[in-house]
């Protein structure tokens, strides 16, 4: 009887070892299907788009050596400045007015490597707010040159003081444009504006790019793409898609009509996992601002 016990008690402790053995291997099994699956790229990937996008690369074909996003893009000097103000709510129309004297005649003036892409007030969004941008097709080296000029200019410098009694917050970032989109240019008005930004993960930019080069053609059909940016100063990983709009109406019913876009849906459904958190602004360009 005793030796009868031990036999169901050895064999009893060979099923838990074997039992345990099965399920630490369906476990790695389980692991390995997940990472292949996760590096196996989504059939509509290639349905959305099958040419990988790169921010290094535009028509000159570019190519750069550690394909890090922080690395200098030759071949493409248009650098961006995204200026954010916070105005004090009774100094909004002081503050515009003060901008519309000083701000156009650095944009014409040639001694500065720059130019007033926009202007504009926020209407929906945050309040009391201010939006400037600015290009500077000398990349780096125009931005050096314009803020050495900038601080020689006693009229800029008093600007800058008055200004300062005006603001509750500013903050800025330095962008670049990506190669896909169409730089802005000059449209008829009145329009108003509407700006989206985007806070991707980090490690996501890439992904982004690769839809969007496809995408953007699902978006151009009333010329309401007006420019795309992604960051590299400030807020990194962020990106901003500015476009123009006759109205709210007419807003709506372009948004509505790119859903009838076969494969608008799929960009949707694919790039909303890559956001971390998102932004809409509509605005209303200003006196000063060439984008009307």
């Amino acid at each position: 009887m005793e030796t009868c016990c031990q036999s169901c008690a050895s064999l009893s402790t060979c099923l838990c070892l074997c039992a345990a053995e099965v399920l630490t291997c369906l476990d790695s099994l389980w692991i390995w299907i997940i990472i292949l699956y996760r590096r196996a790229p989504p059939a509509a990937l290639t349905s959305v788009q099958p040419e990988v996008w790169s921010p290094w690369r535009d028509n000159n074909a570019f190519t750069c050596r550690d394909r890090s996003l922080s690395c200098s893009i030759r071949g493409r000097t248009n650098l961006y400045k995204i200026q954010f103000h916070n105005v004090k709510p009774e100094c909004l129309d002081a503050y515009n007015k003060l901008c519309e004297e000083v701000l156009p005649s650095i944009h014409a003036d040639k001694y500065y490597p720059c130019e007033l892409v926009g202007t504009w007030n926020t209407w929906y969004g945050e309040q009391d707010q201010a939006v400037h941008l600015w290009r500077y097709r000398g990349g780096y080296p125009a931005l050096t040159e314009v803020m050495n000029k900038l601080r020689q200019n006693k009229e800029f410098t008093a600007y800058r003081k008055e200004r300062g009694k005006m603001l509750l917050s500013r903050r800025n970032q330095l962008l670049l444009e990506f190669s896909f989109w169409k730089e802005p240019v000059l449209l008829e008005g009145p329009n108003i504006y509407e700006l989206r930004s985007y806070q991707l993960r980090p490690g996501t930019m890439i992904e982004w790019g690769n839809y969007w080069a496809r995408a953007i053609g699902y978006r151009q059909h009333n010329r309401e793409a007006v420019g795309g940016f992604f960051s590299q100063i400030g807020n990194l990983y962020m990106v901003h898609h500015l476009w123009a709009y006759k109205d709210l109406q007419s807003r709506e019913d372009t948004r509505n009509a790119a859903w009838q876009q076969e494969g608008w849906h799929e960009v949707v459904y694919y790039t909303v996992p890559l956001i971390q958190h998102m932004d809409s602004r509509i605005m209303i360009p200003t006196k000063a601002s060439p984008l009307q």
